[in-house]
């Protein structure tokens, strides 16, 4: 499914005469709802190519007030949230699609468990350190593979963390459109 439903991504045409709240509804999948972000990202239009769109996108991101950037770091699941909580995009992202499932069967459930434990306190000791949720691109990384990611960026500065979120946002919704998420 597209980003209007479709098979493939609407044309940054199209997208550019659509009405506001068309234009948001078209978007908020890719960047998991945020309408403050969303409205600011309409109201940049007309964009001449992809290219454009997703440099503003993450032009807005970085230049909004904190409270508007914290909305759209938090839209994001966690990594390693129960699957039925999560967007269809993210169930995707993270691996709990039917491609991987027979994988995830087959391990061993004690491991299979802790992980789960070990992302839900890492994410709960990022969340309390940052105050905003951690976000990173996972590109095909298993969960297994992001538990080292996130120890590492426990060690950073708020507002680096803050930048990289946002950064990531970005990059997931780009990453989204080429793929017809």
């Amino acid at each position: 499914m597209g980003v209007s439903g479709t098979a493939a991504a609407p044309s940054v045409e199209s997208l550019n005469r659509l009405p506001v709240a068309d234009f948001i509804a078209a978007m908020a999948p890719l960047f998991e709802g945020a309408p403050q972000f969303l409205e600011r990202l309409a109201a940049a239009r007309p964009f001449l190519d992809e290219l454009e769109l997703f440099a503003h996108a993450e032009m807005i991101a970085l230049e909004m007030p904190e409270s508007a950037q914290l909305e759209l770091i938090d839209a994001h699941a966690r990594i390693g949230a129960p699957p039925a909580s999560v967007s269809a995009a993210s169930f995707r992202e993270q691996g709990y699609d039917v491609e991987r499932a027979d994988a995830v069967e087959r391990a061993d459930a004690v491991e299979r468990d802790a992980l789960a434990s070990a992302l839900e306190d890492l994410n709960d000791a990022y969340e309390d350190r940052f105050g905003f949720r951690f976000v990173v691109f996972v590109a095909g990384r298993s969960r297994a593979e992001i538990v080292p990611v996130l120890h590492a960026r426990l060690k950073g500065e708020r507002e680096s963390e803050k930048r990289t979120a946002l950064t990531s946002v970005v990059a997931i919704a780009r990453d989204r459109w080429r793929n017809g998420a």
